[in-house]
Formats: C-alpha cells, sequence, structure tokens
C-alpha cells in the first residue's frame, strides 16, 4: 500500500473488527483480560475498544464479560440476504428441497468455517438449528470439505496445520493427514459426504457452485437424517439434482 493510502487508514478499525471476530467465536463471552490476551493487546486499548462496541451496540456486557449483541447479526444477515446471487439461486435450492423433503442450504468458506449464506428448510425436522449466518467448521462438514478442495495447495496445507481438530462424534476425523485426504477426495469427485461426523444421525452431500473463472464460488448441499438415505442413496439420487442446481446457480456468474 503506498504511503498516501497508508495515511488514509484508521488504525483502530482493524483491531476493533478483530476484537469482534474473537468475540464471535466465544458465545459465552469473554472478560477483559481474556480479550486483550487473545487480541494481543494492552488491557486499556482492549478496554477502549469493548467499551466502544458497546456504547454502538454491537456487544454488551454482563458482569465482568462481554460479548456480541444481536445487532450484528442483524448487520449480517442484512448484507447477507441482499446478495444478488442468492435471491437469483433460491429457487434451485427450493427445488432440490421439495423433491426430498430435505434442507438444501449454501455456504460460502470463511478462514476455518463455513457461513451458511441461504437456506431452504426441509419438511423434516433434524437436531441442528441451522439459518443464514450460522458458522460451522469446515473440516465437519460436506460443504467445508468442498470449498477447502478449491483453495491453493499451500494455503491448504496452511489451514490444516493451523486448524483445531475435534472429536465431535466417534466418527469425526482428526488426523490431519486423512483430513487432507478426504478433502482432495471431495476435490477430484467434484462433492463430498459426510456421515455423521459432526452431529451422530446427520449425514450430507455438497457440491461446488464456480464462478466465471472457474473457482470454488461457494457450496451447496442437503442434509437428511442417517435413518432416511444411506450415503449410497445420497450419491445416487441427491448428487444428480445437487449438480443440476450448481450449474444453473453458475450461469449467474456468467451473465452478470
Amino acid at each position: 500500500m503506498d504511503g498516501q493510502s497508508s495515511r488514509d487508514l484508521v488504525g483502530s478499525l482493524p483491531r476493533g473488527l478483530q476484537v469482534i471476530e474473537i468475540l464471535a467465536r466465544e458465545t459465552a463471552g469473554l472478560t477483559l483480560t481474556e480479550t486483550a490476551a487473545k487480541a494481543g493487546l494492552t488491557r486499556a486499548g482492549a478496554r477502549r475498544l469493548l467499551i466502544t462496541l458497546v456504547a454502538a451496540g454491537y456487544a454488551v456486557q454482563d458482569g465482568r464479560r462481554f460479548s456480541l449483541s444481536p445487532r450484528l447479526l442483524t448487520l449480517a444477515r442484512s448484507w447477507l440476504q441482499g446478495m444478488s446471487l442468492w435471491t437469483y439461486a433460491e429457487p434451485f435450492m427450493r427445488d432440490v428441497a421439495a423433491q426430498f423433503n430435505e434442507s438444501c442450504s449454501a455456504a460460502v468458506l470463511s478462514g476455518e468455517d463455513v457461513v451458511y449464506v441461504a437456506r431452504v428448510p426441509g419438511r423434516t425436522i433434524l437436531n441442528v438449528a441451522l439459518h443464514v449466518g450460522t458458522r460451522l467448521p469446515a473440516c465437519y462438514t460436506s460443504m467445508g470439505r468442498v470449498l477447502l478442495s478449491g483453495l491453493p495447495e499451500e494455503e491448504l496445507r496452511e489451514l490444516l496445520e493451523a486448524v483445531r481438530t475435534e472429536q465431535k462424534t466417534p466418527k469425526s476425523i482428526v488426523d490431519r493427514k486423512r483430513l487432507e485426504a478426504e478433502i482432495r477426495k471431495a476435490g477430484a469427485a467434484g462433492f463430498a459426504i459426510v456421515d455423521e461426523e459432526l452431529e451422530m444421525g446427520l449425514r450430507s452431500i455438497a457440491v461446488p457452485v464456480r464462478d466465471g473463472a472457474g473457482r470454488v464460488a461457494a457450496a451447496i448441499n442437503v442434509s437428511t437424517q442417517s435413518s432416511r438415505f444411506t450415503t449410497k442413496e445420497m450419491e445416487r439420487r441427491m448428487l444428480p439434482r445437487l449438480l443440476v442446481a450448481a450449474r444453473a446457480i453458475e450461469d449467474f456468474f456468467v451473465v452478470q
């Protein structure tokens, strides 16, 4: 960045956004000392940022703990719901959801997580409550593995070295080499199935949505209960419909 642009920067804004990101990962909230440590700030610096966020309505203070307020979620949802791509994509996702009576969702990659940007609920009830703005660990979701498969090799390996693996269920893969193999398998196959690695009884299948340059820009999936569809049935019946929907959504990038 040139000197003129550097002089135009507001130095405290990146630090404030960093604090927001840290609080977003800590739903139970953090104390001033914990926030300062995680952000690499002095207690005084962290205090000023936290008090500013509270005053602006983007954070709340409960005793010694600070956490994000619903106002920030409203802001994020307004941005996500205003994305014309997902307005365009919803009819195709709705067709998929209706065919299988299951939810159809779309997500993009954000660091180590996927963020839901669109969702058409199914008629059955799953054990997880998902909505636009939900973040889930990319390594343990079908959309996440599809999205990760689109990363450059060096970037993927750096992420896998830094990511926190977790035994969420007995089926969760925690070995980093096995995770890398599954992600590369998804890239080669053009889809991913995750079978009860995030939550027991929950299966999902996802395919990539590519932009006009052929890069993986997003992913769409179908989630189901393990009692309703086997993984083979998902690949045989759901995969073709998801691929048709993904190709239709990709037309958006062509006509832009």
